[in-house]
């Protein structure tokens, strides 16, 4: 019988708007919506960047602490997974969520790389800067997850991240249960090709988990890889507005729900929830922290 795999659903993202796609989930009540739609549709895992009720990216506890009521309103034994990925807060800014709140998983980023958003058409950067994550930063980080009891999703965005690991876990920082997520197709790491996929998968330590995820229209095509070399994947509005038919997505469910047709069509099944806690040693929260808005 072959493995089930664990979707996961990245709800919105922090670089796109509305005017890219109108069907982004801004507020509290948006959000834990767009999760009941992913949970509906077979996503175990959702992956959540906050935002102000304008669109803008936001960092303040009260913001998350609000979709996490919210979500946990509409999906109690969901996987929540909270982004830590920041360009210009500090340190402690990028972590305090986790910290007041003690998420299942948070996404845990494995090195520093250029990051961009490049125009062919127009031949310029739309947004052109450097994601710093240095390895005193890393242990900062992971030490403030494994205090929480929050499971680290090791986001590698080149084949050096993967291994930036493996130092981190012989120090006894990295559980066995950190999740490995190959991003591809960000510019200023690795490009998103079926090849790349590979060589990407063969650099994961035999037994850990792993997911890809697939940046922009690719997403499918290495979604499918991952179905037949035994990984997971990711979808949603974060990393791709396109069904694979070409439409644009009119919710995260939509997306989901094209995620499991891909992986039943290509012979696999999904895990629930349930299975998926059990796949990767995450108990259901303890009851959640008190957060200090002030």
């Amino acid at each position: 019988m072959k493995k089930k795999l664990i979707l996961s659903c990245a709800l919105t993202g922090a670089a796109t708007n509305r005017s890219h796609c109108p069907y982004i989930p801004y507020t509290p009540v948006e959000l834990g919506e767009e999760a009941k739609r992913a949970e509906d549709a077979g996503a175990s895992i959702v992956h959540i960047h906050a935002r102000e009720d304008n669109g803008q990216p936001s960092w303040r506890p009260e913001v998350f602490a609000q979709i996490h009521e919210e979500v946990r309103k509409r999906c109690p034994k969901i996987i929540i997974n909270y982004s830590t990925g920041a360009i210009g807060i500090s340190r402690e800014e990028r972590i305090r969520h986790v910290t007041a709140l003690k998420p299942d998983m948070a996404a845990f980023n494995m090195g520093s790389m250029n990051y961009a958003i490049y125009s062919k058409k127009a031949k310029k950067f739309h947004w052109n800067t450097i994601f710093q994550n240095s390895f005193d930063d890393m242990m900062f980080y992971v030490e403030k997850m494994n205090e929480a009891g929050t499971i680290p999703e090791m986001e590698c965005f080149d084949t050096g991240h993967i291994h930036n690991a493996q130092p981190l876990r012989e120090m006894g920082l990295v559980p066995d249960n950190a999740v490995y997520s190959l991003v591809m197709g960000v510019l200023g790491g690795i490009p998103a090709s079926t090849e790349n996929l590979m060589h990407q998968i063969s650099q994961v330590p035999d037994g850990r988990h792993w997911q890809v995820i697939g940046i922009s229209r690719k997403q499918w095509q290495l979604a499918a890889v991952a179905i037949t070399m035994g990984g997971s994947f990711r979808v949603g509005l974060e990393d791709n507005f396109y069904l694979p038919n070409g439409e644009m997505a009119k919710s995260n469910g939509e997306c989901v729900d094209a995620g499991v047709h891909l992986t039943h069509t290509m012979g696999r099944e999904v895990a629930t929830i349930d299975e998926a806690r059990e796949m990767l040693n995450i108990p259901l929260e303890s009851p959640q922290a008190t957060v200090n808005s002030q």
